[in-house]
């Protein structure tokens, strides 16, 4: 999955990790296309549903992502960015019947894994 250019000089188990993370996203962010509106949601504001529970599901496997980032040594400033677009996420998708729609749009996961990608593509080379 993440054969491009600007992360050919990954260690596997820094590959790997993006690819979970890019893998868990997808599903929590965008596993289902609704035709006829052509939009992406996932697991994510579907769970959000349901009232409490289903938005502190939904940030606990979304905390995943900060996990592997964590793993890997992506700084704790962007792991506090990180975390951050989890809490506006959940604090929103609290909303009643609003907050499923604001869920759906706002895709914290997508968000963290671009995060993630940035702070991989930007360190610098190690020889």
């Amino acid at each position: 999955m993440s054969d491009e250019p600007e992360f050919e000089d990954l260690s596997r188990r820094e590959r790997a990790a993006l690819d979970r993370t890019r893998i868990v996203a997808t599903f929590l962010d965008e596993a289902v296309r609704i035709p006829v509106l052509d939009y992406r949601v996932g697991l994510d504001p579907i769970l959000g549903v349901l009232p409490i529970s289903g938005d502190i599901a939904g940030a606990a496997f979304s905390l995943y992502i900060v996990a592997e980032a964590a793993r890997i040594g992506v700084p704790p400033k962007t792991l506090l960015w990180m975390v951050g677009n989890i809490a506006i996420d959940t604090a929103t998708g609290s909303i009643p019947a609003l907050g499923t729609v604001i869920d759906a749009a706002w895709k914290s996961n997508k968000r963290n894994v671009s995060l993630l990608e940035d702070h991989l593509a930007d360190r610098p080379d190690i020889e």
